[in-house]
């Protein structure tokens, strides 16, 4: 095995431990919005989301993960979980909520989505290189 090889593997191996690190996260948050305990009611709403709306939030962010895990839909799932992010952080910019711990996390959280995917798929490396 060449020189080669053994990086790819190893940023492909690292691609996923961080994708599937992200997903999991973010599927706990999807499954949260369907199980509602008490906090997570009293947080929504202090966001300014009527309770209704918590369901659908919870099976828009279940399809975009769902969509990123599948090598053949993850760039999707990452533009989708992207405009989910963007969602989040105009809600925490909108209540006034801090900045670096809860208006930019929906940022980092993006920065690490997109991170993972760009280490795991060659094509994405090749359309976004680092350096060229």
């Amino acid at each position: 095995m060449t020189d080669v090889a053994t990086s790819r593997g190893a940023m492909f191996w690292a691609g996923c431990v961080i994708s599937g690190l992200v997903a999991a996260f973010l599927a706990f948050s999807a499954s949260l919005k369907f199980f509602m305990p008490d906090i997570v009611r009293e947080t929504m709403s202090g966001l300014g989301w009527p309770a209704h709306h918590d369901l659908f939030i919870g099976i828009i962010e279940t399809i975009c993960v769902v969509l990123y895990i599948i090598p053949q839909t993850a760039l999707l799932g990452a533009i989708l979980e992207t405009a989910l992010l963007g969602g989040a952080i105009a809600t925490n910019v909108r209540v006034d909520n801090p900045l670096f711990s809860h208006e930019l996390f929906g940022v980092y959280l993006g920065l690490t989505v997109w991170g993972g995917l760009w280490l795991r798929d060659t094509r994405l490396r090749a359309l976004l290189p680092l350096r060229s």
